[in-house]
């Protein structure tokens, strides 16, 4: 739930608290963020439930530490401009892990959604490097029984698509992904497969 900003001195400390905490607060505000100042020597933490929310802030601050100077105007630009840089990188990443896959046709919000997994763990393992290796696995284990290799692959792709929003959607990851393959009129195929990695759902 955390993530550690590296500081290249204690006095910045002080600069991103600001004059009575103006600074500090302007940022928890623009990021949606809370921020953890210690006595830990060097590092600051940045605490949210969510992934890009806390990656956002992780790169609107490193802006502004390069920057040196941080006011509640250059806070605000500087949260826009990670804002910017982290939903291309998610979007680069859900293009890059389909194709790796071979798995085409996705809607491309499906492909942006995929991408944020980039940025979420699970059991330590991050999520998106586990979806891709699951996706090939899944392709070869198809060849061999005979089963749709294209929706073997696609299934297992998308399986944890609901990590990426769990911490703001209700529902298990499981319903969620089921709730946006539906919305953005996925295979229905791909949906049963998708669905059926826990034992929520019938192994179909």
């Amino acid at each position: 739930m955390t993530t550690s900003v590296a500081l290249p001195s204690e006095e910045v400390k002080g600069k991103i608290i600001g004059k009575e905490g103006r600074n500090i607060r302007a940022f928890e505000r623009a990021a949606g963020v809370e921020v953890i100042i210690d006595d830990t020597p060097g590092s600051i933490q940045i605490s949210s439930f969510d992934p890009i929310r806390r990656q956002i802030a992780r790169v609107a601050l490193e802006i502004l530490i390069e920057d040196g100077r941080i006011q509640p105007a250059k806070i605000e630009e500087a949260v826009e401009k990670a804002r910017a840089e982290i939903n291309k990188t998610t979007k680069e990443k859900g293009e890059q892990a389909a194709y790796e896959c071979g798995v085409f046709n996705l809607d491309p919000r499906v492909v942006a959604i995929l991408g944020r997994l980039h940025f979420r763990t699970s059991y330590g393992q991050n999520v998106l490097q586990h979806s891709i290796e699951m996706a090939h696995i899944a392709g070869m284990i198809a060849e061999e029984i005979g089963a749709n290799v294209a929706v073997a692959k696609a299934g297992a792709l998308l399986h944890d698509l609901g990590k990426a929003v769990d911490h703001e959607v209700p529902g298990t990851h499981v319903e969620i992904g089921r709730r946006l393959l539906q919305k953005f009129d996925a295979d229905p195929r791909v949906i049963q497969a998708m669905q059926s990695h826990h034992e929520e759902c019938p192994y179909e």
